[in-house]
């Protein structure tokens, strides 16, 4: 059964109960404050016509020491036609609960006169055939006799009314019912319609599409529920695009690496062929053994390039104190060859918190990398400046560039922006996914500035909450 469903026929239940004893209660209420407000008039009625009779009978003559029974039915008869409506109901009995004198209509069992005795005035509700009476009955005492006068109080309209009340309550009860069920289902639809937008959500979402979004339509713990489900599904829709973009960069990654052993090992299964089954002379034997040497040191430089490239992605580091001058000057060993390159070095001589064979790496790969870049005889430049958000390193070439719907590709492993010249350098796209890992674990990243034939700049700055003042 739909939450909607339960709603509105819970409501309906508690409602119907609410009603019912409501109805029952008040119903009742107004009864019994009729039938005690009868009851009481019939005892003041019964009080009354005790006084009248026992103020007719000191009328009587002298004569008579004891009240006579024909006269006691004589003041009986007086007291019934005495009665403004006429229709008084009375019984007179004797001493020894005889009956004396009985008014028409009058027709009830003697179980209250057996009741009552000379210190009581007693009354009950009864049914004598379709009517409800109050049955009442008062002991007399007038000369020298004891009587008992018993009266009929009429009463069948309170018991009309409380059954016409309880069937108008029954009908406006039903009608109500009927009202607050058409009030309760637009209502309980209004207040499920967040749940019905989320299971929709949920169903399109299991479908896959992760872009959909449940639509909040109220500001109550629904509609907050409404908006974490969504930021939820953000969180998810970004996971899978992760995820489908770690199994796309995977995949080229293995396509890649595949690509990258098949070349030097086609070169290095040929030439070791060649060498193998034809005799050759001197000087092809070792320009085919060079071939091999050649292929398998960019072979052994590929593999120690991505054994790096894991260790980096695991490796926890502890940072040190750094001089930045002492990384100056063991690049300038690095490079004192030249490579053919000019290379010019400048830097502020602060210090900085990092892992140092690290940094060195880092540097290296990106130096190595604006040299395979440039043209021999080119510029490149290295910076190092203390700014205000902590030590910037960066290096700069004048020579191919990088274009801008590559740069974010760069440093992707295995990825070359030109791939027969970085070959012919014995370059496998290693060197900045190397780099943006052992960066990543500093807290830092690559910035890339690079126009097509101006040439790059390659930037990163150690944080500043791991910069320190260094003074050597």
């Amino acid at each position: 059964m739909k939450f909607s469903l339960k709603l509105l026929l819970w409501t309906i239940i508690v409602t119907a109960l609410a009603l019912g004893f409501s109805g029952f209660y008040f119903v009742n209420y107004v009864f019994e404050t009729s039938l005690d407000r009868e009851v009481g008039q019939a005892l003041d009625e019964s009080s009354i016509l005790s006084f009248a009779f026992e103020t007719a009978a000191l009328n009587v003559p002298a004569k008579y020491n004891v009240l006579p029974d024909n006269t006691v039915e004589e003041i009986a008869s007086n007291l019934v036609t005495g009665s403004r409506s006429g229709s008084r109901l009375i019984r007179i009995s004797g001493e020894e609960k005889n009956i004396l004198y009985t008014s028409d209509g009058f027709e009830t069992d003697r179980q209250l006169l057996a009741q009552t005795d000379t210190n009581t005035k007693s009354y009950r509700v009864i049914q004598a055939g379709e009517g409800y009476y109050i049955h009442t009955c008062v002991a007399v005492n007038t000369l020298d006799r004891i009587l008992y006068l018993e009266t009929m109080r009429d009463v069948s309209e309170v018991f009309t009314e409380r059954a016409v009340g309880f069937s108008l309550y029954r009908r406006v009860t039903l009608i109500m019912l009927l009202i607050a069920t058409i009030i309760m289902h637009f209502i309980s639809s209004v207040l499920t319609k967040p749940i019905r937008l989320l299971t929709k959500a949920t169903k399109r979402m299991a479908a896959g599409d992760y872009a959909y979004r449940a639509k909040q339509v109220s500001h109550d713990e629904l509609g907050q529920l409404t908006l974490d489900f969504n930021h939820m599904a953000n969180a998810l829709e970004e996971n899978i695009d992760k995820l489908e973009e770690e199994i796309e960069a995977r995949e080229e990654f293995m396509g890649a690496f595949a690509h990258e052993l098949k070349t030097p090992l086609t070169a290095i299964i040929g030439y070791a062929d060649m060498l193998r089954s034809h005799k050759l002379d001197e000087e092809k034997s070792i320009l085919s053994a060079n071939y091999i040497y050649t292929e398998g040191k960019r072979l052994e430089a590929m593999s120690f390039r991505l054994l790096d490239i894991f260790v980096a992605k695991r490796d926890e580091v502890r940072l040190q104190q750094v001089s930045a001058e002492d990384i100056f000057a063991y690049l300038r060993d690095m490079f004192a060859d030249g490579r053919g390159m000019e290379f010019h070095f400048d830097y502020d001589k602060d210090g900085f918190r990092a892992e140092t064979n690290l940094i060195k790496t880092v540097l290296v790969n990106l130096i190595d990398n604006a040299c395979k870049a440039s043209e021999p005889g080119s510029v490149i430049e290295v910076h190092g400046s203390s700014l205000e958000q902590g030590y910037c390193f960066a290096v700069r070439d004048y020579g191919i560039g990088i274009p801008e719907e590559e740069q974010r590709k760069v440093t992707k492993a295995f990825y070359m922006v030109d791939k027969s010249r970085s070959r012919s350098r014995n370059g496998a796209g290693l060197g900045l996914a190397l780099c943006v890992e052992i960066l990543k674990i500093h807290h830092s990243e690559l910035k890339i500035e690079s126009k097509v034939g101006e040439g790059s700049c390659i930037s990163f700055i150690l944080p500043k909450q791991e910069v320190e003042s260094y003074e050597k």
